[in-house]
């Protein structure tokens, strides 16, 4: 008996892909929500969410688009904001030395806990994980006084060590490496590579999709911090761009509205490019030898 189909779909997957469908909308609407917002005028969105936002009388709605389109608020960010540029500038020296720290320490520490055998590995592992299972404010306190002992603070480096030496890209790592065929590692140990030569030649390219895929949790992680920076930052001048939106007062919602899409644009992108590799890490995890 033939398959009933609806627009080239089987009949069976119409239900699951309205449900999906709706899911995807009400994700997405806050991405057009934004986008909407930053083609407003300030007299429009003071009388469509004015109400809401301001404390305006009145009831707040919410059009599909906007009733005259205006680049008014992009400009106004990205020509009489320099503030904001400085900002999106201090949020990149946190992001990128952080990553770059995640990468040095974490991929030697990962394949140290899922290849190289030691007494006390599997304790070591066990500390990892608690470690990823605390919340900041959990470590707030020790790691401000680390940092404070050593000098650190309101430096770029009183965030940048705390999530360079994260126990969760190790823990996502470990994952990855542990996918690696076990055979292959020995066969270049018979061949008599070192546990260096085997890190770099072997380890490295195929735990390459745990390794990407914990970079860019880290990324995602990094760019929208909030607690960190405002713990350990007393200088505006350092503020990433995290502390910088929720400081745009009410009566600039265009301002605000431009803003968190430019905010959300890199983290979209990184998202986009890495989502094949999350996608591999969680295969490669699932994987037994």
């Amino acid at each position: 008996m033939k398959e009933k189909k609806i627009l080239g779909f089987p009949y069976k997957f119409i239900p699951k892909a309205i449900m999906l469908a709706v899911v995807a909308l009400l994700v997405w609407w806050v991405v057009w929500f934004m986008l909407i917002g930053s083609l407003m005028s300030l007299e429009e969105l003071e009388a469509t969410i004015g109400p809401a936002l301001a404390g305006i009388e009145g009831d707040a709605t919410w059009p599909i688009l906007p009733a005259w389109p205006t680049l008014q608020p992009v400009v106004e960010l990205l020509l009489d904001t320099p503030q904001f540029f400085v900002m999106f500038w201090n949020t990149f020296k946190l992001v990128v030395p952080s990553i770059l720290g995640q990468l040095l320490v974490g991929a030697p520490a990962a394949w140290a806990l899922s290849r190289l055998k030691f007494k006390g590995r599997k304790a070591l592992l066990t500390i990892y994980i608690a470690l990823m299972l605390m919340p900041f404010q959990v470590s707030m306190v020790p790691n401000f006084l680390v940092i404070d002992k050593l000098g650190l603070m309101d430096t770029l480096w009183a965030v940048v060590l705390p999530f360079a030496f994260s126990a969760y890209p190790v823990f996502i790592m470990v994952k990855g490496f542990d996918a690696v065929p076990k055979a292959l590692l020995e066969a270049a140990a018979i061949d008599g590579a070192s546990h260096f030569r085997i890190f770099i030649s072997i380890g490295l390219p195929l735990g390459m999709p745990g390794i990407l895929s914990a970079l860019v949790l880290g990324f995602l992680e990094c760019w929208s911090a909030i607690e960190q920076p405002m713990t350990f930052f007393k200088d505006p001048s350092l503020w990433p761009l995290s502390l910088y939106l929720p400081q745009i007062v009410a009566e600039k919602l265009g301002l605000a509205m431009a803003a968190s899409l430019f905010m959300l644009a890199p983290a979209m992108l990184v998202f986009l490019f890495g989502q094949k590799y999350l996608e591999l890490g969680i295969q490669s995890a699932g994987l037994k030898e």
